[in-house]
C-alpha cells in the first residue's frame, strides 16, 4: 500500500468516526434535553468539538493531502486520538456524575489527546506547501 493510499485510507476512518461521535453527541444532547438534565454538558461539548468537527476536520486534512502527509505522523495521530478520547470522555462523564477518582483518567486521557493534535500540527507544519513533483516547479 502506498504512503498516499494508507493516508486516504486513515482519512476514511477519521470521516466515520466524526459521523459516530456526531451520533452520540447529538443522542447525549436529546437526551438532556428531554431529561432537563444538563450535568453532561461539557461532556457533550468535547464529544461534539473533539469527536466530531476535530475528527472532520482531521479526515478532510489527511484526505486533501494524502500525498504530502507523513503517513506515520497520519497513524500515530489517528490511534492516540481514538484511544485516549473516550478515556478522557468517560472519565470526564464520571466526575460530573462525582466520582472524584476518575480525575486522573481526565489528565492522562486529554494528555494523550494533546499529543495526538500536536502530531498533526506537525504533520501539517512540516509538510503542507511541500512541493510533491519538484520537477513540476
Amino acid at each position: 500500500m502506498t504512503n498516499s493510499n494508507n493516508n486516504h485510507r486513515y482519512a476514511g476512518l477519521w470521516i466515520r468516526m466524526a459521523a459516530l461521535y456526531l451520533v452520540v453527541g447529538v443522542s447525549l444532547g436529546n437526551y438532556m434535553g428531554a431529561t432537563r438534565d444538563f450535568g453532561l454538558r461539557s461532556v457533550h461539548a468535547h464529544i461534539n468539538l473533539l469527536g466530531w468537527a476535530s475528527m472532520l476536520g482531521f479526515g478532510l486534512v489527511v484526505q486533501f493531502h494524502a500525498d504530502v502527509l507523513s503517513p506515520r505522523l497520519v497513524k500515530l495521530q489517528f490511534w492516540l486520538h481514538q484511544l485516549a478520547l473516550p478515556v478522557m470522555l468517560g472519565s470526564l462523564a464520571a466526575l460530573m456524575r462525582g466520582v472524584t477518582a476518575a480525575e486522573p483518567l481526565i489528565g492522562i486521557g486529554s494528555l494523550v489527546v494533546g499529543v495526538a493534535v500536536l502530531a498533526f500540527a506537525a504533520n501539517v507544519w512540516r509538510n503542507l506547501g511541500r512541493n510533491v513533483n519538484p520537477a513540476a516547479t
